[in-house]
Order: C-alpha cells, then sequence, then structure tokens
C-alpha cells in the first residue's frame, strides 16, 4: 500500500476539530453532554475531538459494522459492541470518521432513537461528496471529501494505517510492504 496523496493534513485536522469542539462546547453549556464514538474508526477522531470540547463529558463506544473486509460496504448492518451507558433521557452527540453511503448511520441513528434519549445530534470528520445517501442532519460537519477510498487518522484499509496521523488517498494498485507505510508516515513531514 501507498499513500497516492495527502488529501487533507494533520494541521488542517487539528483546525477543524478545535473548530468543531467550539461549536459542540456552545449548544451543550450547561448539558450532560453523552459522546459516542463509532468504532473502530472514530476513536481517533472522538479523542481529539473531545480535547476541544470545554466541558466535562461522558464518553461510550459502539461497534457497528457494514464492511467485511476491503473498500466497499456490504450493506449488512451488524452491531458487534452495544453502549455500556444507558441514554434515556440524555444529550447524546454521535461521533463519526466518516459518512459515505449512509446505510450504517441510518440504521444507528433509528437503533439509538428507540432508546429515548433528550437530543441525538451527529458529528463527522469526514462527508464523502457524489454519494447517494439517505438524508440525515449533521450538526457538526469536518470536510467534504470526493467519492475516493481514504485512509489515516483511524480509517483503515484491512485494519491497518489507522495510525497515519493525516487523511490520504490510498494508492489501491500498490501492495502493502513495511516500506509502503514509512513513505506514508513521511508524506505527513
Amino acid at each position: 500500500m501507498k499513500v497516492a496523496k495527502v488529501l487533507i493534513s494533520a494541521d488542517e485536522i487539528q483546525a477543524k476539530l478545535a473548530e468543531m469542539g467550539e461549536a459542540i462546547t456552545r449548544d451543550y453549556e450547561g448539558k450532560n453532554l453523552l459522546m459516542i464514538g463509532v468504532l473502530k474508526g472514530a476513536f481517533v477522531v472522538l479523542a481529539d475531538l473531545a480535547r476541544y470540547v470545554r466541558l466535562p463529558v461522558e464518553t461510550d463506544f459502539m461497534a457497528v459494522s457494514s464492511y467485511q473486509g476491503g473498500t466497499h460496504s456490504s450493506g449488512v448492518v451488524r452491531i458487534l459492541k452495544d453502549l455500556d451507558e444507558e441514554i434515556e433521557g440524555r444529550h447524546v452527540l454521535i461521533v463519526e470518521d466518516i459518512i459515505d453511503t449512509g446505510h450504517t448511520l441510518k440504521y444507528l441513528l433509528r437503533t439509538l432513537a428507540v432508546r429515548q434519549p433528550a437530543t441525538l445530534s451527529l458529528a463527522a470528520l469526514l462527508i464523502k461528496d457524489d454519494v447517494e445517501r439517505p438524508h440525515f442532519d449533521i450538526q457538526y460537519e469536518g470536510f467534504h471529501i470526493p467519492n475516493e477510498f481514504v485512509i489515516g487518522y483511524g480509517l483503515d484499509y484491512d485494519e491497518k494505517y489507522r495510525n497515519l496521523p493525516y487523511i490520504g488517498v490510498m494508492d489501491q494498485t500498490s501492495t502493502s510492504s513495511p516500506t509502503d507505510v514509512q513513505e506514508g508516515f513521511k508524506l505527513a513531514d
């Protein structure tokens, strides 16, 4: 695997998360906020975004999957890990790494809404453009990106490359080797 290009730099990501964190701080002042990260990809986004929210927050995680390996969604959604916390009557903010087709997110929003939170909002670092998906409101938007397969900053290919500090477009014509990962990290410099 090689990174064909850096789409969003580490500095750009941090600046956007700071902006989103300020908005979340304003909107949830005086409220007990529960931020829910959608695993595995959103763990990096949630960790950094939470640091920019200047309120006491609680966190929890769900693992929901429609990918069965590879680069395309299967369309079949499975809950791999449910929440540890009850959300009834709570102010809930779902934190996503990327919104692609929206099938998984639509399922997740429907599943959580029946648990009767006081509010249910959505923050997403990346939103793919030119993808047909169901409509839902995204209260805290990061970046709109082209419909390309991206890795880094929590996003993976075959469970690898989540630790790249930027969002990169994967060169799908090459194969993986240790040297390629080192080259990927050099791109971020």
